[in-house]
C-alpha cells in the first residue's frame, strides 16, 4: 500500500474580477517510507521478512507463550483454572460464553497473523534477486512455520479459512475443509523437509531443521491417524540420516531450562530472550521473553489461573524406578507440597519450603505445572513477563513415543517397545519389554497414554493427545476424562472439541459460519 503525503497548499487566485480561494492537492510519495511496494527488493529484506515470521512467535496468542497452553494442557483432562478472570477461567470450564474475549480473540487473531508474515515470504521473496540458496532455506522455513500455525489452528478451531497468500484488507475468505487444511499442512511440512538444512550454528541455532520438519510432519499424520505415514516421516529422526543429531537428555529437567536450551533432545524450539519488559513486540528487540509463567506460578509469585490436577501425581506413583525410587519426571513436572518427596518441609518454592508459605486449606493442596516456570532461579521473586525459557514445540523423547504409537497401530507392537524402552530407561525405570511383555495392541496403547502422561505432562500436547485417540467422539471414553476432571461434565459431543470462532471475526466476515452447536 503507498504511503501517500498529502499536501494543500492553500493560494488566492484571481479569477476575473472575484478573489476567489481554491485548494491544490498534491500527491507525492514519501520515499522514506517502506512498505510493501518497496520493500522486498534484496537478500537482506528477505532475511528481514522471514525473521519476521519468527518475531511473531512472542505475541501472547501465539504457539509456546501465554494463551496456547489454556487451550492445550488447562482445557485438557490434566489442568484447570482457578482464575478469578471469568473468560480466562471458561477456557478451562469448557463452558466459554464470550467467544471474543480477549484470550480467545488474540490467540486466533496472533496465529493468523503468522501464517499472513508466512504468506507475504512466500509470496515474494522467490522474485528476489538473491543467494539461491538462502532463498530455498528462507521458503522452506516459512513453510514449516505456517504449517505450524496451522496444525494450531485446525485443532483448536476445526474448521477455518486456508489462507495461501497475502491477505487484503476486503478479503472474506470462507473455510475450507478440514482435509484441504491437512493436506495443505503435509505439502508445507514436506516441501520444509525437501529443502531445510540439517543444523544451524552460531546465533542461527534455533531455526527450522530438516528434522523439525520430518518430526512435525510424523506429528502431523498421527494426529489423522496416518499410521504408516507417520512412521515413515519419524524415521528420519530415529533410524535415518538424522539418528546422530538427536538423542535423549541425560537429566530430564534440562529440557525446560534456558541454561540447557537447544541441546540434543531439541528438536524444535521457540527462542525466547529475557530483554526489558516493554520493548516492543515488532521492533529490533521484539524477543521480550515469554509471559507464560506468571499464570501459572503459584500465589505470591504468579496469578496462579492454571493448575494441574492431582490425579496426575498419582500416575507417576503408580510405578516405582527399577532401584526402588521415585519417578524423577515427578519433581520436573509438578510443583506441589510433595516435590520432594521427603514432604512440604522439604519442598523448596521459588526459594522457600512449601511449609513456610502458609498456603490456605484450598491452596496448599493445589498442584501446579512446573515446567517452564523460573522457579529454579527466581529465588523469592514474583514472575515476570519475559521470561528466557524457550518452548520445546518437538522434544526427542516425543518423537520416540510417537513412533511406538505409530508402529503399534500398525499391529508392529512387539517392534514398538524398543522405543518406550529407551524413554523410561531415562528415568531410571524398567524397560516396558521387561516389566510389561507380550502386551496386546490394545493393551499397549492404554500403557502408551500413561507414558504420554509422565513424560509430557505441561507440554501442550495432552489435548490432541485425547483427541487421537477418540476421547471427544464417544460417550464411554468421555465418561473417563468426567471421573478425572469435573469440568468434562460441561463437554458436549459434538461441540466442545473446538473452540467458537471469534464472534467479531463471524461479525465482520459473513463468509464465516459459527462451529456446530456454539
Amino acid at each position: 500500500m503507498n504511503n501517500i503525503i498529502k499536501l494543500v497548499i492553500a493560494a488566492s487566485l484571481m479569477v476575473s474580477a472575484t478573489a476567489c480561494k481554491k485548494s491544490l492537492e498534491l500527491e507525492i510519495e514519501n520515499p522514506n517510507r517502506i512498505d510493501e511496494s518497496n520493500f522486498w527488493k534484496t537478500g537482506d529484506d528477505a532475511l528481514k521478512g522471514i525473521n519476521a515470521v519468527y518475531g511473531n512467535f512472542y505475541r501472547n496468542g501465539s504457539p509456546g507463550s501465554r494463551w496456547t497452553p489454556f487451550y492445550f494442557d488447562i482445557r485438557s483432562d490434566d489442568g484447570y483454572s482457578t482464575s478469578p478472570w471469568n473468560e480466562l477461567r471458561s477456557v478451562g470450564g469448557l463452558n466459554i460464553t464470550q467467544y471474543s474475549f480477549e484470550v480467545n480473540f488474540d490467540t486466533w487473531g496472533h496465529h493468523w497473523r503468522g501464517v499472513y508474515r508466512a504468506n507475504q515470504v512466500l509470496a515474494y521473496v522467490p522474485a528476489i534477486q538473491m543467494d539461491e540458496n538462502l532463498k530455498k532455506q528462507y521458503l522452506a522455513e516459512a513453510k514449516f512455520i505456517r504449517a505450524l500455525y496451522y496444525y494450531n489452528l485446525v485443532t483448536i478451531w476445526g474448521n477455518i479459512p486456508l489462507i495461501l497468500q497475502p491477505s487484503q484488507p476486503d478479503d472474506k475468505p470462507s473455510q475450507a475443509t478440514q482435509q484441504q487444511v491437512w493436506a495443505q499442512i503435509e505439502n508445507d511440512l514436506t516441501d520444509a523437509a525437501n529443502s531445510l538444512p540439517v543444523s544451524y550454528t552460531g546465533e542461527e541455532v534455533g531455526r527450522a531443521t530438516k528434522g523439525a520438519a520430518y518430526g512435525m510432519l510424523g506429528r502431523v499424520y498421527l494426529q489423522q491417524k496416518k499410521n504408516a505415514q507417520a512412521a515413515t516421516a519419524l524415521e528420519w529422526l530415529i533410524t535415518g540420516p538424522g539418528m546422530s543429531l538427536y538423542n535423549l537428555e541425560a537429566n530430564y529437567a534440562d529440557n525446560f531450562k534456558h541454561t540447557t536450551e537447544n541441546n540434543r533432545e531439541s528438536v524444535f524450539e521457540i527462542q525466547f530472550k529475557q530483554r526489558p519488559e516493554n520493548s516492543g513486540e515488532d521492533g529490533p528487540a521484539s524477543n521480550v521473553g515469554t509471559s507464560r509463567a506468571p499464570f501459572f506460578a503459584p500465589p505470591g509469585h504468579g496469578f496462579n489461573d492454571g493448575n494441574m490436577h492431582r490425579w496426575v501425581v498419582h500416575e507417576f506413583l503408580k510405578e516405582n524406578t527399577a532401584g526402588g525410587g521415585r519417578d524423577p519426571r515427578l519433581t520436573a513436572t509438578a510443583l506441589y507440597d510433595s516435590t520432594d518427596e521427603r514432604g512440604p518441609d522439604f519442598t523448596i518454592v521459588y526459594g522457600s519450603t512449601f511449609t513456610s508459605k502458609n498456603y490456605d486449606n484450598n491452596i496448599k493442596n493445589r498442584v501446579w505445572y512446573r515446567k517452564y516456570l523460573d522457579d529454579y532461579f527466581r529465588i523469592n521473586q514474583f514472575e515476570i513477563f519475559n521470561s528466557p525459557v524457550n518452548f520445546r514445540v518437538i522434544r526427542f523423547a516425543d518423537v520416540l513415543l510417537m513412533y511406538a504409537e505409530a508402529l503399534n497401530n500398525l499391529g508392529r507392537t512387539s517392534e514398538a517397545y524398543a522405543f518406550v524402552d529407551r524413554v523410561r530407561e531415562r528415568s531410571g525405570l524398567r524397560k516396558l519389554s521387561v516389566a510389561m511383555p507380550g502386551l496386546t495392541q490394545a493393551q499397549f496403547q492404554k500403557q502408551l497414554e500413561h507414558e504420554r502422561i509422565t513424560e509430557l505432562s505441561g507440554e501442550s500436547l495432552r489435548w490432541n493427545d485425547l483427541a487421537r485417540w477418540g476421547y471427544f467422539d464417544d460417550a464411554a471414553k468421555l465418561a473417563e476424562l468426567k471421573a478425572r476432571d469435573p469440568e468434562f461434565n460441561n463437554f458436549i459431543l459434538g461441540r466442545n472439541k473446538y473452540m467458537p470462532i471469534p464472534q467479531a471475526e463471524i461479525d465482520i466476515n459473513p463468509n464465516l459460519v459459527q462451529n456446530p452447536n456454539w
